[in-house]
């Protein structure tokens, strides 16, 4: 969705109607994930891609017809062989896309949200008599817009807490009364931020492979000998602080990620405490069982309750047989890569 937040912006300053399309359900193989986005204007202008490049055309042509009579529209879509291959898949599958006018109000609301990194979720319904209903939630319970039927509404805040904890996009069908009614769970998530603690060897491999992911990355290291530029010259952040002073300050959110590699007690362990008692979407800890277990002991001294530190991810990353400063990197990006799919591994 961020990268399309321009190009729209302009559309609406400019008085053009917009509809927006987005990927609601995947059967077997597709080029887009759930949550896929393009926006289309009065024009036939578009923006983002929900296919690939497969069905962009006939999902503008859908659109125009939307901005004309304001109904949304659910489309059903097949992707060939010979497309999939054409945009490097290995074989076919199905799309749904869900298409609808987008009012300038709720696109400031969509564009403030994912501006100030707030996380939230839209639920839109898709079937039944409530169909295109749409409300905005947000992890604090509370709820911008409201369904017609206050049994929906029960039922979409009893499954936006598992929408909430896996930040994934979902759709789930839920029985109302008599009725079956498929609803959509679009995310909008906080932009993922990776703070490493240690400038150490392992840390110059693994800020190279989160970039490369789409992470904004962050080391902290008062180490004038680790923490330097030379190492570090493609870090987004290099902050030659001690964590605990930096960390106290940092702006945390849901798409944190935390990792702890400094093999420094007195470096480690306070970032520790301070990443459990913040929102992280990942905190993870480099050592052997014997120091985790020396670093739960410190941070249970310094008032860390026994459910925040489950959530730290330790021994640090996926079991790969990992040698070597590069190798540790790619399994400690794969589990963080995996957390943000959504997929536990442990």
């Amino acid at each position: 969705m961020r990268e399309i937040l321009q190009p729209m912006q302009e559309w609406f300053d400019d008085g053009k109607a917009v509809a927006l399309a987005t990927v609601v359900e995947i059967y077997g193989s597709a080029p887009r994930g759930l949550g896929a986005k393009m926006a289309v204007n009065q024009d036939s202008l578009m923006t983002g891609s929900v296919s690939g490049g497969c069905v962009e055309g006939a999902v503008v042509a859908e659109a125009l017809k939307v901005l004309k009579n304001g109904m949304p529209k659910l489309l059903h879509y097949g992707v060939t062989q010979d497309q999939a291959i054409s945009v490097g898949l290995a074989c076919g599958g199905t799309i749904e896309v869900w298409v609808e006018k987008l009012s300038k109000e709720n696109f400031e609301r969509m564009r403030k949200d994912l501006v100030e990194e707030r996380l939230a979720v839209v639920v839109t319904v898709l079937s039944g008599s409530h169909v295109g209903e749409q409300v905005y939630a947000y992890p604090d319970d509370s709820m911008l817009g409201e369904f017609s039927d206050p049994d929906l509404t029960a039922l979409v805040k009893a499954n936006v807490v598992e929408v909430f904890s896996q930040q994934q996009c979902m759709r789930k069908t839920l029985q109302v009364k008599d009725q079956l009614v498929d609803v959509f769970f679009d995310v909008l998530s906080p932009s993922p931020k990776l703070v490493v603690v240690g400038a150490v060897h392992i840390a110059i491999p693994l800020v190279q492979y989160a970039r490369i992911l789409g992470f904004h990355t962050t080391v902290i290291d008062p180490r004038k000998a680790f923490g330097n530029i030379e190492r570090f010259p493609h870090v987004d952040r290099l902050v030659r602080e001690w964590p605990e002073e930096f960390l106290q300050r940092f702006p945390w959110d849901q798409g944190t990620y935390l990792v702890v590699v400094s093999h420094d007690d007195k470096l480690d362990v306070p970032a520790l405490a301070i990443g459990c008692q913040h929102e992280a979407r990942y905190i993870g800890a480099l050592g052997s069982k014997k120091t985790f277990a020396k670093h739960v002991r410190e941070l249970k001294e310094a008032g860390i309750t026994d459910e925040q530190i489950t959530r730290i991810h330790s021994p640090i990353g996926v079991d790969i047989a990992a040698r070597g400063p590069e190798e540790i990197a790619l399994a400690i990006i794969t589990e963080m890569v995996a957390v943000r799919n959504g997929k536990h591994l442990k």
